[in-house]
């Protein structure tokens, strides 16, 4: 039973970056997924697959999984870089595209 510990990225539905300071401790799949005869759906056998246990910190993570004795991976989150912006410069009068109505 092998786990990763992530800080999940944020959603490409969102601009900001609300829910993306937490650390999320989820189960890699201990078995493939198969379609169930009935409905068509996927199914597997392995319910630890459906497991997600959030934390504030990456420490609060990595000390449960030693508590409970799981094997896991931590997953650092990839630096963003912060573009700053002004809104003034949409209506530079040396801009490369005119602004338009």
């Amino acid at each position: 039973m092998r786990a990763r510990i992530y800080q999940p990225p944020r959603n490409a539905m969102q601009s900001g970056r609300g829910n993306t300071h937490q650390w999320v401790l989820e189960y890699e799949p201990g078995s493939a997924t198969r379609p169930d005869p009935l409905m068509g759906w996927a199914s597997t056998e392995d319910t630890l697959s459906q497991v997600q246990l959030e934390f504030e910190t990456k420490e609060q993570a990595v000390a449960y999984a030693e508590q409970q004795g799981i094997d896991y991976q931590v997953f650092e989150p990839a630096p963003t870089a912060l573009k700053p912006k002004s809104y003034a410069d949409n209506f530079r009068y040396d801009r490369k595209v005119p602004w338009t109505h």
